[in-house]
């Protein structure tokens, strides 16, 4: 009995794909496109032949002609699927995928704002009689560029500290405006206190001054429209809308205040230890990147400044 040819076994496996894991049309021909990319690199339609060695060769060709990391993640990730399934119905010696990983992804600088656009999305939109909805706003969006909180940090603030009762359980984060603080439990259960500048404490006691009781029962810092606890995604949605009202460039979450935070903070402190604790990171790996946005502001400085950093 002749052994189907290359192009059958595709074949048979898009079907399956298919018919038993119901994929989309659009997957199957994703997996279609990068199995015949796969064919044509190896320059013969015999997939018993291909060897670790062919996929690495492979693999570093695809980098060579510009495609990203990402991609060839995507495209080795369907090649080893495909010769998993092979190995079932031939006598494949061994998956020649396994152990090939694609290129390093280059690490992303945070976003972070300039300061004196942070300033001004702050700023913005104020006038002489303020709504209670935009006096929570300025609030929540002074607090998290004061303090550099996480989002479902900021979301999960009490008035005060609340203890478990009733099947509730105890605060995971509260407000110590006497104390000038906030406590905040982040990533790992790890709780931290971080302190809540000026402006952040005027604008917490604007809010509070009109703050109704919460729906819920509950003791939210911050409310929802319908008076329960304000969810990171109403945050996000808020902080958006304000910041395209305020006329900045660019797409502005909560998680660039937090970057804009530890920037500014370590271009004026140069502490990356401190910067470390404020933004909770167990390992201070986490808080190095920001000095690359130091290095980034500094660059810019010296560019302006000084008389030949720039050949004529």
């Amino acid at each position: 009995m002749d052994t189907p040819a290359a192009d059958d076994w595709t074949g048979r496996y898009l079907e399956e794909l298919r018919t038993q894991r119901k994929l989309s049309s659009h997957t199957i021909a994703a997996y279609a496109r990068d199995l015949g990319e796969l064919a044509h690199l190896a320059g013969h339609s015999d997939w018993t032949r291909l060897t670790h060695f062919d996929i690495r060769r492979f693999t570093a060709r695809l980098h060579a002609g510009g495609q990203s990391p990402t991609s060839i993640a995507r495209k080795l990730s369907g090649w080893r699927g495909f010769f998993n399934w092979l190995a079932r119905h031939t006598l494949l010696p061994a998956n020649p995928v396994d152990g090939v990983r694609a290129p390093r992804r280059a690490k992303r600088l945070p976003k972070a704002l300039p300061v004196d656009e942070a300033v001004r999305l702050l700023d913005a939109n104020r006038h002489g009689h303020p709504e209670p909805a935009e006096l929570c706003d300025r609030a929540m969006f002074e607090l998290l560029y004061s303090s550099g909180l996480r989002v479902s940090e900021l979301a999960g603030l009490d008035v005060t500290f609340t203890p478990a009762r009733d099947g509730a359980p105890a605060s995971l984060g509260w407000l110590e405006l006497e104390a000038q603080e906030v406590v905040v439990t982040g990533k790992g259960n790890k709780m931290r206190r971080v302190p809540v500048g000026g402006p952040a404490r005027e604008a917490i006691a604007a809010w509070l001054a009109v703050r109704p009781p919460a729906a819920d029962g509950s003791n939210a810092l911050f409310l929802s429209a319908r008076g329960a606890r304000v969810s990171p995604r109403v945050v996000q949605h808020r902080l958006k809308n304000h910041a395209i009202k305020a006329g900045l460039p660019v797409h502005v979450h909560p998680h660039v205040l937090r970057h804009s935070f530890a920037s500014h903070l370590l271009q004026s402190s140069g502490d990356l230890r401190a910067v470390q604790e404020l933004l909770g990171h167990a390992s201070i790996t986490s808080t190095q990147i920001y000095t690359s946005l130091d290095f980034q502001h500094l660059a810019a400085v010296y560019d302006k400044a000084h008389p030949r950093a720039k050949l004529k």
